[in-house]
């Protein structure tokens, strides 16, 4: 049964008011019916009341008056009273621009899989992926999806048919070794930011240039200056440019007299973090969450494992930190306050911010050229490789898992002896 409601009767503020006390228990509303039966219902109240000339207080009366009988809360018919009395009140029915879906589900799936392959990444460096799958690579499937914007990332990540499958610092110490200052980097490669990362019994030693963001990760069973020479004199021929900076914390595994040695031989020159500077050595400290601990997690990992974890570094993660992994590159303005403000929109591997510097092939070590390093940048394409790194990395930590069982089992052998 259909009940219509006669308001003819209330023609004043007064009226209307004795109305609402007496109905406070009473149910009378158009919340379910259609919005034009509604919005006509306004028109018709605020014309019946002539609304414009109430004072502040009459105004309230009619606007409670509304919200039982309509269910609109306050701050929308504050907007459609207004909309009212200019006579634009009228249901506007959207009309979407393109209608036409541009992702298919087979598109979801390529975004899918690159997120799969590389731990999912920001939304500009999965764009710049996707670009140079296509440009680059070749790979027609990802023409479409090549296309995509910033933003949509995140919206086909949302949707039904993508399904997601998914710093630890050391001590300071006060030791008068390296000069306390900012790392320098004079525009050019060569300026690395070193950190380690503990994870239970072994360490991971992270390097990273400040302009290339060029990444070299080496583990090591302690953190002494027995095992922190060899890895530093490796790390550093891993990278294809000269180092002229080492720049780290203050902690003992770098800041002692036998690093200081090895690096002053080498003419390199060693830097250190300021107190209460935690931007000093922000990059790497960035880093080793995004990239160490996203990759190699938290779990214990027995010192038997360090070689099997050295190789595949070297193999496999290192190359494709370098090769097929985009990094964001800030742009940084300055305002008239002199603020220094970094906006991420260039989103590129570190092989290309390499390559990209003016007269590049000057900073490349003696046999080292682009030539050779195409060969490697461009053998597979970055999904590709990611994914045989996927397989390598399975590997490593089904042998991480034995090696973990096997010592568990020892020292449960140990403690019933």
């Amino acid at each position: 049964m259909k009940i219509i409601m006669d308001d003819s009767r209330l023609t004043n503020v007064i009226q209307l008011t004795e109305f609402l006390k007496g109905a406070r228990k009473l149910v009378v509303s158009l919340e379910k019916a259609p919005i034009q039966e509604k919005y006509n219902f306004i028109i018709k109240t605020i014309r019946q009341f002539h609304y414009p000339l109430l004072r502040r207080k009459e105004r309230r009366v009619i606007i409670k008056y509304l919200r039982k009988i309509t269910g609109y809360k306050h701050s929308q018919l504050f907007d459609l009273i207004e909309r009212a009395r200019k006579g634009e009140l009228v249901r506007i029915h959207y009309q979407r621009v393109n209608p036409i879906k541009i992702y298919t589900g087979s598109d979801v799936k390529l975004l899918e899989k690159t997120d799969e392959v590389h731990l999912r990444l920001s939304e500009g460096a999965t764009q710049e992926l996707l670009r140079r799958e296509f440009e680059l690579f070749k790979h027609g499937e990802y023409q479409t999806i090549a296309r995509i914007s910033h933003s949509h990332i995140t919206n086909l990540r949302h949707s039904p048919v993508y399904k997601s499958s998914w710093i630890n610092h050391t001590k300071a110490r006060q030791i008068q070794i390296g000069i306390t200052m900012p790392p320098e980097n004079f525009g050019r490669p060569g300026s690395v930011r070193v950190d380690s990362v503990s994870q239970k019994d072994i360490y991971h030693i992270n390097t990273i240039d400040e302009i290339t963001q060029w990444e070299i990760v080496f583990c090591v069973p302690q953190i002494t200056e027995d095992y922190m020479l060899p890895v530093l004199r490796e790390i550093l021929d891993q990278y294809p440019f000269a180092i002229f900076n080492f720049h780290s914390d203050r902690g003992g595994e770098n800041i002692n007299y036998q690093v200081a040695s090895f690096l002053h031989n080498l003419l390199v020159k060693q830097t250190k973090s300021r107190s209460y500077h935690s931007n000093d050595n922000a990059l790497v400290e960035t880093k080793n969450g995004s990239v160490i601990r996203k990759n190699m997690g938290w779990e214990h990992i027995d010192q038997s494992a360090v070689d099997k974890i050295n190789e595949y570094y070297q193999n496999w993660f290192n190359p494709y930190l370098n090769y097929h992994r985009p990094c964001g590159y800030p742009t940084i303005t300055v305002d008239e306050k002199g603020k220094k403000k970094k906006a991420y929109k260039v989103y590129k591997v570190p092989y290309d911010a390499l390559k990209a510097i003016p007269r590049a092939s000057k900073y490349l070590k003696p046999g080292i050229s682009f030539e050779k390093l195409d060969i490697i940048a461009y053998e597979r394409s970055d999904n590709e490789f990611a994914g045989l790194m996927r397989n390598e990395e399975r590997k490593l930590f089904d042998l991480i898992q034995e090696a973990n069982q096997k010592d568990g089992l020892a020292a449960l052998k140990t403690s019933q002896n």
